[in-house]
């Protein structure tokens, strides 16, 4: 055994080993008082549990001081297991490392009361012995309240995603675990690349965090959520549409990147109704809407032309006259979608007015439609959608076994 440290005359490990019981009250008192959520504890958990761990920590200390040596992966069990414990109130880990912490420079203060010039030398060496031990405890409790947080979090995630699963498939009965809100916003989002991202696995996960923390400030509730780096779907508690515009706004932000939404309001019964979320969502990136929210409302005629129809190839059938003339088509769809501007046409396609003049004349003599004609109008862009419909890729067929 090595000789003890001793500052003002007395062993160092004996200074802390008597007052143990008194020292571990004194040191709650003070956490009580300095660290706010050291406030939110029982009282009957401060004087048992709290006061507890605090005793054991000094007779460690004690233990390390006499025989001057860090301390073991068993002598720290004790405290990894407070920690899981924290971890699953919910103490947020500074407020744990704030306790060690300022335990450690309290003991300091008290062992070092009275000491001498003469004591220098056994000073620095109780100084080195408690700062190692001060660095190993927060490394265990560190790892011990991450460890017990992400296992807490796959099992909220996890119980989340079978809630979804139950409300998609119209039995808002079997979910448990989760108290179920009176309505949910549902929402089909699209994440745009970041132009940061590539493909960076741990940026990735940041975005991702980011926007389900963006999600979680618009509702007291947890927010239910499947997402990937694409996107994907979100049920939000008790959330007005008057408030899902900003709720986008805000996982654009998150996100980083142009975000397309669509969305619904239902009661959890009403949830596996709200997945033509998606649909919407869909309608929205083939007619190449611009980044925002939509609703069904919103996308009538398209997402009507999507579905299957004889009357869908017979709008697209109007147009065909200018099949062998691409640039006349071209032309009458920037045409509509510059809200029938001539000059921004011309912008748009780098050419003459003129030449847009001439093309729109030639359009209407092909076709017999002309676009001053709001009924005729009506039936160009009606057109112009079924063509898009008819043209979008079709999906490829499964290969055979």
């Amino acid at each position: 055994m090595p000789e003890p440290l001793r500052l003002a005359g007395r062993a160092v490990h004996e200074i802390l080993d008597g007052q143990a019981g008194r020292l571990a009250r004194e040191l709650v008192r003070g956490f009580v008082a300095e660290i706010p959520f050291s406030r939110e504890l029982p009282d009957e958990e401060l004087t048992s549990d709290i006061v507890q761990i605090t005793e054991l920590n000094l007779r460690l200390v004690a233990r390390l001081l006499r025989e001057r040596r860090a301390p073991t992966t068993v002598e720290l069990a004790p405290l990894r297991a407070s920690a899981v414990r924290r971890a699953q109130e919910g103490v947020p880990l500074e407020a744990i490392l704030a306790a060690y912490h300022r335990g450690a420079g309290r003991i300091w203060d008290h062992v070092l009361a009275g000491a001498a010039p003469e004591d220098l030398a056994d000073a620095l060496a109780a100084g080195r012995l408690l700062l190692g031990y001060t660095e190993a405890v927060t490394a265990a409790v560190c790892a011990a309240y991450r460890h017990e947080r992400e296992s807490l979090l796959r099992q909220e995630q996890h119980a989340g995603h079978a809630a979804i699963s139950a409300l998609l498939s119209g039995e808002p009965q079997a979910v448990t675990g989760i108290r179920l809100a009176a309505r949910y916003l549902v929402l089909s989002v699209a994440l745009g690349a970041h132009p940061d991202e590539r493909s960076a696995t741990i940026a990735t996960r940041r975005r991702l965090h980011r926007v389900r923390e963006a999600t979680q400030r618009f509702s007291a509730e947890p927010v239910l959520s499947l997402l990937d780096p694409s996107g994907g779907l979100i049920l939000v508690p008790d959330l007005a549409w008057d408030s899902a515009g900003a709720l986008v706004a805000a996982i654009c932000e998150a996100a980083g990147a142009q975000v397309r939404a669509a969305g619904e309001v239902a009661p959890p019964e009403g949830v596996a109704a709200a997945r033509l979320t998606q649909e919407v969502l869909d309608v929205v990136h083939l007619f190449h809407h611009p980044p925002g929210l939509y609703r069904l409302a919103d996308v009538l005629l398209e997402y009507q032309l999507t579905r299957p129809s004889e009357a869908v190839s017979g709008l697209a059938r109007l147009l065909d006259p200018l099949t062998d003339n691409p640039d006349l088509l071209q032309t009458l769809t920037v045409y509509l979608e510059t809200g029938l501007d001539r000059r921004r046409t011309a912008e748009r396609l780098h050419v003459h007015p003129n030449t847009v003049d001439y093309r729109l004349r030639r359009a209407v003599a092909l076709t017999g439609l002309d676009p001053v004609d709001p009924a005729q109008l009506q039936s160009i862009g009606a057109a112009l959608a079924a063509r898009r419909v008819m043209n979008r890729p079709r999906p490829a067929p499964p290969s055979s076994p």
